[in-house]
């Protein structure tokens, strides 16, 4: 039976709630989803939550165990690598053409006095999902919807991947400070420095996420 344009909306956005939920962490790794709970909680169907559930398992964010259900995702580390080398891509390319005037800077600086928040009551999740709308307004710096839809599905694939840290301080604490030095770096007009900066930024998390995901494997 042929979906109307209604339902295909409606499956577009349950799907982007979803995505959301992953990214700010309230969903987490390994977790299983309850068709009944969610259907209820989103006021939606069975039948459009299945579809839901297909998109969002053909993106990598979900899993589905015959006989079990479907699951939250967990990232291996080729996932790590992979997400890793398209944040580069794009992250860096979009640091280093940006100008400090573009609104997307603003929610940038706004992203980081969320984080400095955070951490003063050591909320780390909360300092995690302040650092992700920093990323997530850098890529805004492209003025590329196409890049920005990319990414959201990025993002909730990296909350993902850090479920693997059992101390999320760990990873988050340091790149506040960092975060405030490539917004230095841009208001000076320095943007190939950012871009560099914010290089080997990303290369330190994903060792420390790698390094993490090992010793859950060796834990077992």
């Amino acid at each position: 039976m042929k979906k109307t344009p209604v339902a295909q909306t409606l499956s577009v956005t349950i799907a982007e709630v979803i995505r959301a939920k992953i990214t700010v962490g309230e969903i987490t790794p390994g977790q299983r989803l309850s068709e009944a709970t969610l259907s209820d909680e989103l006021a939606i169907s069975r039948n459009t939550l299945r579809e839901v559930f297909r998109v969002l398992t053909q993106e990598g964010l979900l899993t589905y165990a015959p006989n079990k259900g479907v699951f939250v995702s967990v990232p291996d580390m080729a996932a790590i690598i992979d997400i890793y080398h398209v944040r580069r891509l794009i992250e860096c390319n979009a640091l280093e053409h940006a100008y400090a005037l573009h609104p997307a800077v603003q929610k940038m600086k706004d992203a980081v006095v969320d984080a400095r928040q955070h951490e003063k009551i050591e909320n780390w999740i909360g300092v995690g999902t302040a650092n992700m709308k920093f990323h997530t307004a850098i890529v805004e710096l492209t003025d590329s919807e196409r890049l920005i839809k990319l990414y959201r599905n990025i993002s909730a694939e990296l909350r993902l991947a850090f479920g693997h840290l059992n101390d999320p301080k760990i990873l988050y604490a340091p790149y506040i400070d960092k975060n405030q030095f490539i917004l230095e770096l841009l208001d000076k007009g320095h943007n190939l420095e950012a871009a560099n900066t914010l290089r080997s930024y990303l290369d330190l998390s994903e060792r420390t996420l790698l390094a993490a995901y090992k010793r859950s494997q060796t834990s077992f």
